[in-house]
Protein backbone atom coordinates (compact mmCIF):
# COMPACT_ATOMS: atom_id res chain seq x y z
CA UNK A 1 0.00 0.00 0.00
CA UNK A 2 1.83 3.33 -0.85
CA UNK A 3 1.92 5.83 1.83
CA UNK A 4 -0.95 7.14 2.83
CA UNK A 5 -0.49 10.64 4.90
CA UNK A 6 -3.93 10.28 6.84
CA UNK A 7 -3.18 6.56 7.75
CA UNK A 8 0.18 7.94 8.65
CA UNK A 9 -1.60 10.56 11.39
CA UNK A 10 -4.11 7.70 12.62
CA UNK A 11 -0.95 5.37 13.06
CA UNK A 12 1.04 7.66 14.90
CA UNK A 13 -2.40 8.29 17.47
CA UNK A 14 -2.05 4.27 17.88
CA UNK A 15 1.10 4.65 18.83
CA UNK A 16 0.63 6.83 21.33
CA UNK A 17 -2.24 4.87 22.78
CA UNK A 18 -0.09 2.15 22.91
CA UNK A 19 2.84 3.57 24.96
CA UNK A 20 -0.03 5.11 27.43
CA UNK A 21 -1.73 2.42 27.94
CA UNK A 22 1.27 0.17 28.32
CA UNK A 23 3.83 2.15 29.81
CA UNK A 24 3.16 1.96 33.08
CA UNK A 25 3.75 -1.50 33.74
CA UNK A 26 7.39 -0.97 32.86
CA UNK A 27 7.55 1.57 35.05
CA UNK A 28 5.58 0.28 38.22
CA UNK A 29 8.72 0.14 40.75
CA UNK A 30 9.50 3.82 40.27
CA UNK A 31 6.03 4.95 40.04
CA UNK A 32 5.53 3.11 43.08
CA UNK A 33 8.73 4.21 45.25
CA UNK A 34 8.57 7.93 44.14
CA UNK A 35 4.79 7.84 45.28
CA UNK A 36 5.51 5.81 48.61
CA UNK A 37 2.67 3.30 47.46
CA UNK A 38 2.73 -0.30 47.34
CA UNK A 39 3.70 -2.25 44.09
CA UNK A 40 -0.32 -3.67 43.61
CA UNK A 41 -1.20 0.21 44.90
CA UNK A 42 0.70 1.04 41.75
CA UNK A 43 -0.79 -1.52 39.61
CA UNK A 44 -4.20 0.09 40.21
CA UNK A 45 -3.07 2.89 38.11
CA UNK A 46 -3.58 0.11 34.63
CA UNK A 47 -6.51 -1.10 36.29
CA UNK A 48 -7.97 2.61 36.80
CA UNK A 49 -7.20 2.89 33.17
CA UNK A 50 -8.59 -0.17 31.64
CA UNK A 51 -12.29 0.66 33.58
CA UNK A 52 -11.92 3.94 32.30
CA UNK A 53 -11.78 2.36 28.61
CA UNK A 54 -14.78 -0.23 29.62
CA UNK A 55 -17.11 2.81 29.91
CA UNK A 56 -15.62 5.38 27.75
CA UNK A 57 -15.69 3.62 24.78
CA UNK A 58 -20.03 3.35 24.63
CA UNK A 59 -20.48 6.31 26.37
CA UNK A 60 -18.38 8.08 23.24
CA UNK A 61 -19.33 6.01 20.85
CA UNK A 62 -23.10 6.52 21.48
CA UNK A 63 -22.85 10.65 22.28
CA UNK A 64 -20.79 11.82 19.10
CA UNK A 65 -22.08 10.27 16.48
CA UNK A 66 -23.55 13.14 15.10
CA UNK A 67 -20.19 14.54 15.50
CA UNK A 68 -18.28 15.16 12.17
CA UNK A 69 -14.95 12.68 12.05
CA UNK A 70 -11.95 14.46 11.89
CA UNK A 71 -13.18 16.91 14.45
CA UNK A 72 -13.97 14.13 16.63
CA UNK A 73 -10.97 12.45 16.31
CA UNK A 74 -9.02 15.94 17.22
CA UNK A 75 -11.16 15.97 20.30
CA UNK A 76 -9.91 12.60 21.16
CA UNK A 77 -6.75 13.23 20.77
CA UNK A 78 -6.69 16.31 22.86
CA UNK A 79 -8.23 14.59 26.27
CA UNK A 80 -5.26 11.99 25.45
CA UNK A 81 -2.75 14.99 25.82
CA UNK A 82 -4.79 16.78 28.75
CA UNK A 83 -4.17 13.67 30.72
CA UNK A 84 -0.80 12.76 30.11
CA UNK A 85 -0.17 16.22 30.64
CA UNK A 86 -2.19 15.92 34.02
CA UNK A 87 0.08 13.00 35.01
CA UNK A 88 3.28 14.53 33.86
CA UNK A 89 2.62 16.89 36.85
CA UNK A 90 1.02 14.99 39.08
CA UNK A 91 2.28 15.21 43.24
CA UNK A 92 0.49 12.64 44.45
CA UNK A 93 -0.78 9.32 43.59
CA UNK A 94 -4.55 10.66 43.76
CA UNK A 95 -3.91 13.05 41.04
CA UNK A 96 -2.03 9.97 38.89
CA UNK A 97 -4.86 7.78 39.12
CA UNK A 98 -7.74 11.05 38.13
CA UNK A 99 -5.29 11.74 34.92
CA UNK A 100 -5.14 7.96 34.18
CA UNK A 101 -9.04 7.78 34.12
CA UNK A 102 -8.87 10.75 31.92
CA UNK A 103 -6.77 9.63 29.66
CA UNK A 104 -8.54 6.19 28.98
CA UNK A 105 -11.65 7.59 27.73
CA UNK A 106 -10.47 8.42 24.01
CA UNK A 107 -9.22 4.73 24.03
CA UNK A 108 -12.40 2.93 22.85
CA UNK A 109 -13.47 5.56 20.53
CA UNK A 110 -10.50 6.76 18.90
CA UNK A 111 -9.51 2.99 17.59
CA UNK A 112 -13.86 2.88 16.47
CA UNK A 113 -13.84 5.69 14.88
CA UNK A 114 -10.33 5.77 13.43
CA UNK A 115 -11.07 2.36 11.82
CA UNK A 116 -13.81 3.02 9.90
CA UNK A 117 -11.59 6.58 8.65
CA UNK A 118 -8.93 4.38 7.70
CA UNK A 119 -10.95 2.27 5.66
CA UNK A 120 -12.74 5.29 3.94
CA UNK A 121 -9.28 6.67 3.11
CA UNK A 122 -8.76 4.26 0.11
CA UNK A 123 -10.43 1.97 -2.77
CA UNK A 124 -12.75 -0.65 -1.40
CA UNK A 125 -10.26 -3.45 -2.10
CA UNK A 126 -7.69 -1.75 0.08
CA UNK A 127 -9.59 -1.50 3.44
CA UNK A 128 -8.26 -4.27 5.20
CA UNK A 129 -5.18 -3.35 4.65
CA UNK A 130 -5.67 0.55 5.40
CA UNK A 131 -7.29 -0.75 8.93
CA UNK A 132 -4.15 -3.10 9.22
CA UNK A 133 -1.75 0.07 8.87
CA UNK A 134 -3.64 2.11 11.56
CA UNK A 135 -3.18 -0.76 14.29
CA UNK A 136 0.26 -1.14 13.48
CA UNK A 137 1.30 1.64 15.59
CA UNK A 138 -0.24 -0.68 17.94
CA UNK A 139 2.04 -3.00 17.66
CA UNK A 140 5.00 -0.68 17.34
CA UNK A 141 4.17 1.09 20.42
CA UNK A 142 4.91 -2.33 22.20
CA UNK A 143 8.44 -3.13 20.49
CA UNK A 144 9.32 0.52 20.37
CA UNK A 145 7.98 2.89 22.37
CA UNK A 146 7.08 0.89 25.86
CA UNK A 147 10.78 0.00 25.98
CA UNK A 148 11.74 3.61 25.27
CA UNK A 149 9.30 4.70 28.17
CA UNK A 150 10.64 2.59 30.64
CA UNK A 151 14.38 3.65 29.70
CA UNK A 152 13.12 7.31 29.72
CA UNK A 153 11.44 6.72 33.58
CA UNK A 154 14.36 4.73 34.94
CA UNK A 155 16.72 7.49 33.74
CA UNK A 156 15.31 10.96 33.85
CA UNK A 157 12.38 10.00 35.97
CA UNK A 158 8.74 8.51 35.24
CA UNK A 159 7.25 11.89 34.81
CA UNK A 160 9.50 12.23 31.69
CA UNK A 161 8.01 9.25 29.85
CA UNK A 162 4.25 10.82 30.50
CA UNK A 163 5.94 14.59 29.06
CA UNK A 164 6.68 12.33 25.86
CA UNK A 165 3.72 10.77 25.83
CA UNK A 166 2.01 13.98 25.51
CA UNK A 167 4.18 15.64 23.02
CA UNK A 168 3.10 12.43 21.18
CA UNK A 169 -0.83 13.40 21.20
CA UNK A 170 0.24 17.07 20.75
CA UNK A 171 1.72 15.84 17.39
CA UNK A 172 -1.09 13.58 16.54
CA UNK A 173 -3.83 16.54 16.56
CA UNK A 174 -1.92 18.44 14.07
CA UNK A 175 -1.07 15.57 12.08
CA UNK A 176 -4.52 14.33 11.71
CA UNK A 177 -5.78 18.28 11.51
CA UNK A 178 -3.28 18.23 8.56
CA UNK A 179 -3.79 15.06 6.54
CA UNK A 180 -7.84 14.05 6.99
CA UNK A 181 -10.39 15.76 4.59
CA UNK A 182 -13.35 17.70 6.13
CA UNK A 183 -15.24 14.23 7.02
CA UNK A 184 -19.12 14.86 7.99
CA UNK A 185 -20.66 12.66 10.70
CA UNK A 186 -22.15 8.90 9.27
CA UNK A 187 -25.86 9.54 7.89
CA UNK A 188 -28.77 7.67 9.35
CA UNK A 189 -27.22 4.77 12.26
CA UNK A 190 -29.95 3.58 15.31
CA UNK A 191 -28.04 3.82 18.67
CA UNK A 192 -31.04 1.81 19.86
CA UNK A 193 -30.83 -1.16 17.61
CA UNK A 194 -26.56 -0.99 18.19
CA UNK A 195 -27.49 -1.29 22.14
CA UNK A 196 -29.87 -4.43 21.45
CA UNK A 197 -27.59 -6.34 19.95
CA UNK A 198 -25.90 -6.35 23.33
CA UNK A 199 -28.69 -8.19 24.99
CA UNK A 200 -27.97 -11.06 22.11
CA UNK A 201 -26.16 -14.47 24.43
CA UNK A 202 -23.65 -15.05 21.25
CA UNK A 203 -22.79 -11.20 21.48
CA UNK A 204 -22.20 -11.54 25.39
CA UNK A 205 -20.70 -15.10 25.10
CA UNK A 206 -18.20 -13.48 22.97
CA UNK A 207 -17.54 -10.22 25.21
CA UNK A 208 -16.97 -12.74 27.97
CA UNK A 209 -14.38 -14.90 26.49
CA UNK A 210 -12.45 -11.49 25.03
CA UNK A 211 -12.06 -10.51 29.00
CA UNK A 212 -11.29 -14.24 29.91
CA UNK A 213 -7.78 -14.24 27.74
CA UNK A 214 -7.07 -10.45 28.18
CA UNK A 215 -7.07 -11.41 32.08
CA UNK A 216 -4.76 -14.27 31.55
CA UNK A 217 -2.11 -11.86 29.16
CA UNK A 218 -2.40 -8.58 31.94
CA UNK A 219 -2.14 -11.04 35.45
CA UNK A 220 0.86 -11.35 34.59
CA UNK A 221 2.22 -8.63 31.98
CA UNK A 222 1.06 -5.84 34.71
CA UNK A 223 3.75 -6.91 36.84
CA UNK A 224 6.78 -8.07 34.28
CA UNK A 225 9.11 -5.11 35.56
CA UNK A 226 8.98 -6.60 39.06
CA UNK A 227 9.17 -10.44 38.34
CA UNK A 228 12.26 -9.97 36.61
CA UNK A 229 13.89 -7.68 39.16
CA UNK A 230 13.01 -9.45 41.41
CA UNK A 231 12.46 -12.89 40.56
CA UNK A 232 15.00 -13.26 37.86
CA UNK A 233 17.00 -10.96 39.00
CA UNK A 234 17.67 -8.58 35.84
CA UNK A 235 19.26 -5.93 35.26
CA UNK A 236 17.66 -2.98 33.62
CA UNK A 237 18.79 -3.52 30.32
CA UNK A 238 17.81 -6.95 30.37
CA UNK A 239 14.09 -5.91 31.67
CA UNK A 240 14.68 -3.29 28.22
CA UNK A 241 15.12 -6.46 26.16
CA UNK A 242 12.48 -8.38 27.26
CA UNK A 243 9.72 -5.81 27.00
CA UNK A 244 11.12 -5.36 23.56
CA UNK A 245 10.95 -8.90 23.14
CA UNK A 246 7.34 -8.85 24.25
CA UNK A 247 6.75 -7.09 21.62
CA UNK A 248 7.93 -8.40 18.72
CA UNK A 249 6.12 -11.58 19.90
CA UNK A 250 3.20 -9.20 20.06
CA UNK A 251 4.02 -8.45 16.52
CA UNK A 252 4.27 -12.28 15.28
CA UNK A 253 1.12 -12.94 17.36
CA UNK A 254 -1.29 -10.54 15.61
CA UNK A 255 0.01 -11.69 12.19
CA UNK A 256 0.04 -15.36 13.22
CA UNK A 257 -3.76 -14.85 14.87
CA UNK A 258 -5.11 -13.02 11.91
CA UNK A 259 -3.93 -15.53 9.13
CA UNK A 260 -4.76 -18.82 11.35
CA UNK A 261 -8.50 -17.00 12.39
CA UNK A 262 -9.53 -16.79 8.66
CA UNK A 263 -9.43 -20.46 8.55
CA UNK A 264 -10.90 -20.81 11.79
CA UNK A 265 -12.00 -18.98 14.76
CA UNK A 266 -12.36 -21.60 16.86
CA UNK A 267 -9.67 -23.93 16.52
CA UNK A 268 -7.34 -20.79 16.43
CA UNK A 269 -8.98 -19.75 20.23
CA UNK A 270 -8.49 -23.35 21.29
CA UNK A 271 -4.81 -23.99 20.42
CA UNK A 272 -3.50 -20.35 21.47
CA UNK A 273 -5.40 -20.17 25.34
CA UNK A 274 -3.85 -23.85 25.22
CA UNK A 275 -0.44 -22.96 24.39
CA UNK A 276 -0.87 -19.62 26.79
CA UNK A 277 -1.63 -21.40 29.63
CA UNK A 278 1.49 -24.12 29.16
CA UNK A 279 3.63 -21.30 28.49
CA UNK A 280 2.52 -19.02 31.52
CA UNK A 281 2.96 -22.81 33.75
CA UNK A 282 6.39 -22.77 32.11
CA UNK A 283 7.02 -19.79 33.43
CA UNK A 284 6.32 -20.06 37.02
CA UNK A 285 8.62 -22.71 37.33
CA UNK A 286 11.17 -21.24 34.94
CA UNK A 287 11.74 -17.20 36.07
CA UNK A 288 15.00 -17.50 37.53
CA UNK A 289 16.79 -18.59 35.03
CA UNK A 290 17.25 -15.53 32.77
CA UNK A 291 17.51 -17.89 29.19
CA UNK A 292 14.26 -19.80 29.49
CA UNK A 293 13.15 -16.74 31.04
CA UNK A 294 13.81 -14.46 27.51
CA UNK A 295 12.43 -17.60 25.12
CA UNK A 296 8.85 -17.98 27.17
CA UNK A 297 8.33 -13.87 26.92
CA UNK A 298 8.62 -13.73 23.37
CA UNK A 299 6.41 -16.73 22.97
CA UNK A 300 3.99 -15.66 25.55
CA UNK A 301 4.02 -12.72 23.30
CA UNK A 302 3.32 -14.45 20.32
CA UNK A 303 0.01 -16.43 22.04
CA UNK A 304 -1.16 -13.08 23.95
CA UNK A 305 -1.45 -10.90 20.89
CA UNK A 306 -2.60 -14.06 18.42
CA UNK A 307 -5.59 -14.04 20.57
CA UNK A 308 -6.79 -10.74 19.67
CA UNK A 309 -7.88 -11.08 15.71
CA UNK A 310 -10.27 -14.45 16.49
CA UNK A 311 -11.66 -12.95 19.38
CA UNK A 312 -12.62 -9.42 17.98
CA UNK A 313 -13.98 -11.62 14.49
CA UNK A 314 -16.17 -13.48 17.15
CA UNK A 315 -17.85 -10.45 18.08
CA UNK A 316 -18.30 -9.09 15.18
CA UNK A 317 -19.82 -11.88 13.97
CA UNK A 318 -22.67 -12.26 16.39
CA UNK A 319 -23.48 -8.96 15.91
CA UNK A 320 -22.40 -8.81 12.11
CA UNK A 321 -25.68 -6.43 12.06
CA UNK A 322 -24.95 -3.78 13.76
CA UNK A 323 -21.24 -4.28 15.00
CA UNK A 324 -20.20 -0.58 15.46
CA UNK A 325 -20.92 -0.42 19.30
CA UNK A 326 -20.02 -4.18 20.12
CA UNK A 327 -16.82 -3.39 18.52
CA UNK A 328 -16.05 -0.78 20.32
CA UNK A 329 -17.74 -2.66 23.56
CA UNK A 330 -15.05 -5.43 22.79
CA UNK A 331 -12.45 -3.05 23.14
CA UNK A 332 -13.69 -1.93 26.38
CA UNK A 333 -13.97 -5.87 27.40
CA UNK A 334 -10.29 -6.28 26.59
CA UNK A 335 -9.50 -3.49 29.15
CA UNK A 336 -12.06 -5.17 31.76
CA UNK A 337 -10.09 -7.97 31.60
CA UNK A 338 -6.79 -6.23 31.64
CA UNK A 339 -8.18 -4.48 35.05
CA UNK A 340 -9.36 -7.88 36.21
CA UNK A 341 -5.70 -9.39 35.68
CA UNK A 342 -3.70 -6.51 37.11
CA UNK A 343 -6.18 -6.83 40.80
CA UNK A 344 -6.06 -10.67 40.53
CA UNK A 345 -1.98 -10.03 39.57
CA UNK A 346 -1.54 -7.91 42.68
CA UNK A 347 -3.83 -9.88 44.89
CA UNK A 348 -1.69 -12.95 44.38
CA UNK A 349 1.47 -10.33 45.21
CA UNK A 350 -0.30 -8.92 48.26
CA UNK A 351 -1.01 -12.19 49.63
CA UNK A 352 2.16 -13.25 49.66
CA UNK A 353 1.80 -16.60 47.42
CA UNK A 354 5.20 -14.74 45.18
CA UNK A 355 5.57 -14.15 41.78
CA UNK A 356 5.54 -17.62 40.18
CA UNK A 357 1.87 -17.85 41.53
CA UNK A 358 1.50 -14.61 39.55
CA UNK A 359 1.92 -16.81 36.43
CA UNK A 360 -0.12 -19.74 37.39
CA UNK A 361 -2.86 -17.23 38.20
CA UNK A 362 -2.60 -16.56 34.29
CA UNK A 363 -2.64 -19.57 33.17
CA UNK A 364 -5.46 -20.60 35.61
CA UNK A 365 -7.17 -17.42 33.90
CA UNK A 366 -6.24 -18.87 30.12
CA UNK A 367 -7.87 -22.47 31.55
CA UNK A 368 -10.82 -20.64 31.87
CA UNK A 369 -10.92 -19.01 28.45
CA UNK A 370 -10.36 -22.41 27.25
CA UNK A 371 -13.33 -24.36 28.60
CA UNK A 372 -15.40 -21.50 27.72
CA UNK A 373 -14.10 -22.21 24.11
CA UNK A 374 -14.31 -25.97 24.13
CA UNK A 375 -17.56 -25.77 25.62
CA UNK A 376 -18.67 -22.98 22.96
CA UNK A 377 -17.18 -25.02 19.81
CA UNK A 378 -19.78 -27.47 20.07
CA UNK A 379 -22.40 -25.19 18.79
CA UNK A 380 -22.11 -23.97 15.13
CA UNK A 381 -18.48 -22.33 14.43
CA UNK A 382 -17.86 -19.14 13.47
CA UNK A 383 -15.15 -19.03 10.77
CA UNK A 384 -16.18 -16.31 9.10
CA UNK A 385 -12.96 -15.60 6.39
CA UNK A 386 -14.87 -11.94 5.24
CA UNK A 387 -13.84 -10.50 8.61
CA UNK A 388 -11.45 -8.14 8.70
CA UNK A 389 -8.76 -10.05 11.43
CA UNK A 390 -6.86 -6.87 11.03
CA UNK A 391 -8.99 -5.09 13.67
CA UNK A 392 -7.19 -5.80 17.09
CA UNK A 393 -7.62 -3.75 20.35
Amino acid sequence: MKLNPGLIALSIGAFGIGVTEFAPMGLLPVIAGDLRVSIPAAGLLISAYALGVLIGAPLVTLTTGRMPRRTLLIGLAGIFTTGNLLAAISGSYGMLLAARILTSFNHGAFFGVGSIVAAGLVPPERRAGAVAAMFMGLTIANVVGVPLATWAGEHLGWRASFWGIAALGVATMAALRLTLPALPAPAGGNALAELRVLTRGKVLGALALTVAGSSAMFTVFTYIAPILREATHASLGFVTAMLVTYGVGLTLGNWLGGKFADRSVDRTLIVTLASLAAILAAFALLMPYAGPTAVLIFLWGVASFALVPPLQVRVMAAAADAPNLASSVNIGAFNLGNAIGAAMGGGVIAAGFGYPAVALAGAAASVVGLVAILVASRRPAIDTPQLCSAQGV
